[in-house]
């Protein structure tokens, strides 16, 4: 069995609009009459007139079919209204006899507790306003009201439902509000409503706080709670401030020089390695490292300069020490390694790395 859906309103659109086409193209042969149907021969001649005439032969059919044409799209245009006519009216014919059929159901429990007993409840219309409760035995409950934009007040609770329904989505909430509870889903069967989104931060109410979104309604035997509504939108944050950096931590102490003169049991002769610097911070350098040691020898021994010492970590990495020299004032004596520059430190977030020390003399 095939079933046809009609909505009278449809109808009697679609009607007007094929009236108004028909106008156009009625207005249009008119104005194309005149100038084709007695068209004038180019010449004297025979074949001129003959062309003229086959011309407003085929003109005045034209107007003819046209005229045909016109008169079966005012009827069609007519059956469409008509037929619109009749639709809302079967529509009325049926709704009447169970409109009051449905009163006489309610009219006990709407005027003992305010609830029908079949039928879905009310939205909330007023700012924040709850939903009613759906009907006792079968209904949804209401939508909660969003609360209003402008101020920090509440989206409205949604409606519980009776025995079988769903709960009411609760409403948005205002400015820096929290969005209103979903309805309770029916006791039988039924899903729980969606919770509210909660209200934008608005500068200047609720100390500029987003709104905490809804909770969403619960299932009670048979059914699917419901969402929980998505919290508000926070005010953008401030921009990032690059911090000024004032100083540079304490330097590593240098590393000990030493000398030798005529002791061979001291090859290699190590100088001392110079210390780390001091570590920063956010707004302090670091440190830079120590001066490596110097080793002077006047004989055969080898001497090491000592190591620089490692920069200090802060806003700007400390540099390195330079490395200490080996001196041997035997020039018949073997080559004079040198101490190793200190590595630079690291820069904390916006800062520069320190420079690598120098390698000492030989």
């Amino acid at each position: 069995m095939s079933f046809v859906i009609a909505l009278p309103e449809v109808v009697t659109t679609a009607a007007t609009d094929l009236a108004g086409i028909g106008s156009a193209i009625g207005a249009a042969s008119a104005a194309a009459a005149a100038p084709t149907i007695e068209v004038a021969a180019a010449a004297a001649d025979e074949v001129s007139t003959a062309v003229a005439a086959l011309f407003g032969a085929h003109a005045q059919q034209y107007q003819a079919l046209s005229a045909q044409a016109a008169t079966f799209h005012a009827q069609f245009v007519n059956s469409l209204i008509a037929s619109a006519g009749r639709y809302a009216a079967a529509e009325a014919a049926n709704a009447t006899p169970l409109q009051p059929l449905l009163d006489l159901i309610n009219a006990p429990t709407q005027a003992l507790i305010g609830v029908p007993l079949i039928g879905d409840g009310a939205n909330g219309v007023l700012p924040g306003q709850d939903g009613k409760p759906g009907g006792l035995l079968f209904g949804n409950g209401g939508n909660g009201a969003p609360g209003d934009p402008a101020l920090p007040l509440p989206g409205g609770n949604g409606g519980a439902a009776g025995l079988f329904g769903n709960g009411g989505n609760g409403g948005a909430g205002g400015a820096g509000a929290a969005g209103g509870t979903g309805g309770t889903g029916g006791l039988l069967f039924g899903n729980g409503g969606a919770g509210g989104p909660g209200g934008i931060a608005t500068i200047g109410v609720n100390g500029g706080m987003a709104g905490a979104g809804g909770n969403g309604g619960n299932a009670i035997l048979f059914g699917t709670g419901g969402a929980g509504g998505q919290g508000g939108t926070g005010l953008a944050g401030a921009n990032g401030l690059n911090p000024l950096v004032f100083d540079a931590a304490t330097p590593g102490p240098d590393g000990q020089n030493v000398t030798t003169s005529s002791n061979p049991s001291d090859d290699p002769l190590q100088a001392g390695n110079g210390d780390p610097g001091g570590t920063g911070s956010v707004t302090l350098n670091g440190g830079t490292g120590g001066l490596g040691g110097s080793a002077t020898s006047t004989n055969d021994v080898n001497a090491l300069g000592g190591k620089g010492g490692i920069g200090g970590d802060g806003a700007n990495g400390g540099a390195g020490g330079p490395g200490g020299s080996g001196e041997n004032s035997q020039t018949s004596g073997p080559a004079t390694p040198t101490g190793r520059g200190g590595a630079g430190a690291s820069a904390f977030a916006g800062g520069t790395g320190g420079n690598g020390g120098a390698g000492g003399a030989g």
